[in-house]
C-alpha cells in the first residue's frame, strides 16, 4: 500500500529543504500534513479548488463543513478576507500569530468550496515555525483542517496523522507533539453580535482584552447543541473528536469536589460487570483507584489545576482508549469551564455519546 513520505524536522528550526519540498507539493496540487501550535493540519493551496476538494475527500469530510485558511501575516489576510475593520486589524496585531481564528467576509477570489459555499472565510495565523515557514515558502494561504478522519480525535503527533490518513497524504512533516493540543478559538466578526463559535486556548476574558468588546458564547461553543444549515466555522455541526469506544461524560455540574467524586464512583459501580476505562485527572484517579482498585483501566489527563496540560493530553488519551481492546465502555471526568477548560468541555461533549450530570441534593 502507498504510504505518505514522512520527513522529520526540528519544530523550532525546520530545514529549508523539507519546507521547500512541502511547498512544491502544495504548488502542484498535492496535500501536506504539517504541525501548528494547536493540532496537525491537512493542507492544500487555498486557491486551488481541486486540491481543496481532495482535502474533503481524504478526510471524508462533509462539503458543508468549512475549512480554516492559514496565513503567515496580516498582509496575507487581505488575500482571502474583505471589509476588515481597523479595530480588528489592531486586535489581530496583538493576537497573531496565535491560536485564534476569525470569521470575516470572504473575497470572491477564494474558491467557495473552502467555506462550504458561504460568503465568509475563517482565517488564522498559526504560531508555529513550521507552519509559518511553509506558508511563506508557498507564498499563498493554505486551507487546512485537522489532519484526521472526520469525526475522529484530532492529531497532536505525526503518528496520529499516519494512523488516519497515511495513504492519502503526499507528505507528512513530523515536528513532534503540538503545543496546545486543542484547536484554535474561533470568533465570528461578521454577525451583528460578535460570537465565540468554538472555544480554544484563548478564552473569553482574553478575547475581551484584545478586541475591546465582549463576545457572546453560543450553545454550539459549549457543545450543547449542533448547528443546522451550513456552519460558518468547523466544529459546530457534526460530531467531532470521538473515539470508537462508547464514551460517557460525567459532568460536575454544581456539585462540590467531594460530592462529585462520590457520584462518579457510584456511577462506575453500576457498570461493575463490564471492563471500564476512566479518563480523569491525576487526583481523581488516585481517589477512584483507592476506593475501586485496579479493575478499571486508567488514563491520566494531567493534574486537576493544570488545564493546559489536560488539553494537551486529551486527544492522545482518546486515541489510546481505542487501543484498549478489552474495554467495553469508557467514562470521562469533566473539568471546570474556565479558560481553556471551556474548550476541553466542548470537545468532551462532542466526543461523548452520553452525558451524566452530578446534581446537588
Amino acid at each position: 500500500m502507498y504510504r505518505a513520505r514522512v520527513v522529520k524536522v526540528d519544530p523550532l528550526r525546520p530545514s529549508d529543504k523539507a519546507i521547500e519540498e512541502a511547498a512544491g507539493i502544495l504548488r502542484s496540487g498535492g496535500l501536506v500534513a504539517f504541525p501548528t501550535e494547536t493540532v496537525y493540519g491537512l493542507g492544500a493551496d487555498a486557491f486551488n479548488s481541486e486540491a481543496v476538494l481532495k482535502v474533503f475527500k481524504v478526510k471524508r469530510r462533509p462539503l458543508d463543513n468549512p475549512l480554516i485558511v492559514h496565513v503567515s501575516s496580516l498582509d496575507m489576510l487581505y488575500q482571502v478576507a474583505a471589509d476588515i475593520s481597523e479595530q480588528v486589524v489592531r486586535a489581530l496585531a496583538i493576537a497573531w500569530p496565535g491560536p485564534l481564528t476569525v470569521v470575516l467576509k470572504r473575497r470572491a477570489e477564494v474558491p467557495a468550496v473552502v467555506s462550504g459555499g458561504l460568503d465568509t472565510i475563517a482565517a488564522r495565523c498559526p504560531a508555529h515555525p513550521v507552519a509559518l515557514k511553509l506558508i511563506e515558502a508557498l507564498g499563498r494561504p493554505i486551507a487546512a483542517p485537522s489532519a484526521n478522519l472526520a469525526g475522529r480525535p484530532s492529531p497532536t503527533r505525526a503518528e496520529h496523522v499516519i494512523e488516519d490518513l497515511g495513504d492519502g497524504v503526499d507528505l507528512i512533516i513530523d515536528a513532534e507533539e503540538t503545543f496546545f493540543g486543542v484547536e484554535s478559538t474561533v470568533v465570528d466578526l461578521v454577525s451583528p453580535i460578535p460570537q465565540i463559535l468554538r472555544p480554544g486556548p484563548i478564552g473569553p476574558e482574553e478575547l475581551e482584552k484584545v478586541f475591546g468588546f465582549r463576545f457572546s458564547l453560543t450553545p454550539y461553543a459549549r457543545g450543547f447543541s449542533m448547528y443546522t444549515g451550513t456552519p460558518p466555522s468547523p466544529g459546530m455541526k457534526y460530531r467531532h473528536y470521538a473515539p470508537n469506544k462508547k464514551l460517557v461524560l460525567v459532568e460536575k455540574g454544581l456539585c462540590d469536589t467531594s460530592t462529585y467524586l462520590d457520584f462518579l464512583i457510584n456511577t462506575l459501580k453500576t457498570y461493575s460487570k463490564e471492563l471500564l476505562a476512566l479518563l480523569a485527572t491525576r487526583e481523581t484517579i488516585e481517589e477512584v483507584s483507592r476506593r475501586l482498585g485496579t479493575s478499571i483501566m486508567y488514563l491520566t489527563l494531567g493534574p486537576r489545576e493544570n488545564l493546559f496540560e489536560i488539553a494537551r493530553n486529551l486527544y492522545s488519551s482518546l486515541r489510546n482508549l481505542d487501543k484498549l481492546d478489552s474495554v467495553s465502555i469508557a467514562f470521562s471526568e469533566g473539568v471546570e469551564e474556565r479558560g481553556v477548560g471551556l474548550a476541553i468541555m466542548n470537545r468532551l461533549r462532542k466526543a461523548s455519546s452520553e452525558r451524566i450530570v452530578c446534581e446537588v441534593g
